[in-house]
C-alpha cells in the first residue's frame, strides 16, 4: 500500500510511534515542506497513493484533484474539520474519509476559556503595560455569575458548556441540528440563535465549517450581542464574515473577542486584526500538545488499519 503525509509541515508526523507505525501497512512517503496547499503540488506529491493522512485544513482536496489521483481510496484526517475536503467529490470517487472526532476536545475546550480568559482579564494588555513600566489597574471581567453562550454541543462544545458551569456560568446552548436533550443534559438551556446572542455576556464557536454555516455570523448577528459581550472562535474563521467581525470589533460594538483561527493562515502582515487592540490572538493552536498530538496521529493510523481490515470507522458522510 502507498501511503502519503503530503502536508507535514510544521512536522508532527515524521519519524513519531504513528510514523512507525504505519510503515507496517505499506510504503510511507511524508512531505515535511509547506506546498501542499497548492492543487497542483498537492496532486504531484499524492498521485499515486491508495490512502493520504491529512495533517492540515490547508491541503485542498477538490474535485480536479481527486479526479487527477484515480488510486487514492482513503483520506485519513488527524483532526475533526473536513472543510478543505470537497466530501461530495469525494463519494463519487470512490474515497473513503475518516476523521477522528474528540481526541482534541478538552485541549480545545480549556483553550476556549484561555482566550476568553485573556481578553475578560485583559492579560495581554496588562503584561504589555507592566513591561513597559506602567503599574495600572485596568477594570477587568469576572465569568462568574456571567452567561455563557455556546454554538454547537459537539465533542468540543460539551467540554467548553461543563467549563462554563464549573466556572459558575449560566450556560445557554444553541445547535444547528436537535439536541437530543444533550444541553438539558450539560446543565445548559436550549435557547434559538438569536435568544442567545442578544443574551449571552461571552458567545464562543464549536460549529463544523459547512455551506451553512459559512458567514453565519455576519453583521445583523454580531449586532445582536452585548457591547460589553465577547466572542471566541476556535472553530473556523469563515464561520463569521470577516468585514462584520472588524468593524464591530473597531466600533466597540462588542468588547472583544480571542480568535485562534483565521480567514487566511498564516496570518499576513497586514491583516487588520492584527491592529485591534481588544483582540488576542493565537496561531491556530489550540489542540496542539504532546497529548493530543500523540494519540491524534496513532488514531489517524488506526483508522487506515481499519479500513485495510474492511470494517472502516469515524466515516464522514457528504452532505446531504
Amino acid at each position: 500500500m502507498r501511503i502519503v503525509v503530503p502536508d507535514d509541515f510544521p512536522s508532527v508526523f515524521q519519524s513519531s510511534a504513528a510514523h512507525h507505525r504505519a510503515l507496517k501497512l505499506g510504503d510511507v512517503t511524508v512531505y515535511t515542506e509547506r506546498g501542499g496547499d497548492d492543487p497542483t503540488e498537492l496532486v504531484r506529491r499524492i498521485g499515486d497513493a491508495e490512502v493520504v493522512i491529512n495533517i492540515r485544513s490547508h491541503a485542498p482536496f477538490t474535485e480536479d484533484v481527486f479526479r487527477a489521483c484515480p488510486r487514492l481510496r482513503m483520506i485519513s484526517v488527524w483532526g475533526t474539520g473536513v472543510d478543505n475536503i470537497d466530501l461530495g467529490a469525494a463519494a463519487r470517487h470512490g474515497v473513503v474519509i475518516s476523521n477522528i472526532p474528540g481526541v482534541n476536545a478538552d485541549a480545545v475546550a480549556e483553550h476556549t476559556f484561555a482566550l476568553m480568559l485573556a481578553v475578560a482579564r485583559r492579560i495581554p494588555e496588562a503584561d504589555r503595560q507592566l513591561r513597559a513600566g506602567t503599574w495600572s489597574k485596568l477594570l477587568l471581567t469576572q465569568l462568574s455569575g456571567k452567561t455563557l453562550g455556546v454554538l454547537g454541543l459537539g465533542d468540543i462544545g460539551q467540554r467548553v458548556a461543563k467549563l462554563g458551569r464549573a466556572f459558575g456560568m449560566r450556560v445557554l446552548a444553541w445547535t444547528l441540528r436537535p439536541d437530543q436533550g444533550r444541553a438539558e443534559a450539560l446543565g445548559a438551556q436550549p435557547v434559538g440563535e438569536e435568544e442567545l446572542l442578544r443574551s449571552a455576556d461571552v458567545v464562543t464557536i464549536h460549529l463544523r465549517l459547512t455551506e451553512e454555516t459559512r458567514g453565519f455570523l455576519g453583521k445583523h448577528e454580531l449586532g445582536l450581542m452585548k457591547r460589553s459581550a465577547i466572542l471566541v472562535n476556535t472553530a473556523r474563521a469563515a464561520i463569521i464574515d470577516r468585514q462584520a467581525l472588524i468593524d464591530s470589533l473597531r466600533a466597540g460594538a462588542i468588547q472583544g473577542a480571542g480568535l485562534d483561527v483565521f480567514h487566511e493562515e498564516p496570518v499576513p502582515p497586514n491583516d487588520p486584526i492584527l491592529t485591534l487592540p481588544n483582540v488576542v490572538l493565537s496561531p491556530h493552536h489550540a489542540s496542539t500538545t504532546p497529548e493530543v498530538i500523540e494519540a491524534g496521529l496513532l488514531k489517524a493510523v488506526e483508522n487506515i488499519e481499519h479500513f485495510v481490515a474492511g470494517s472502516p470507522r469515524h466515516l464522514v458522510a457528504p452532505p446531504q
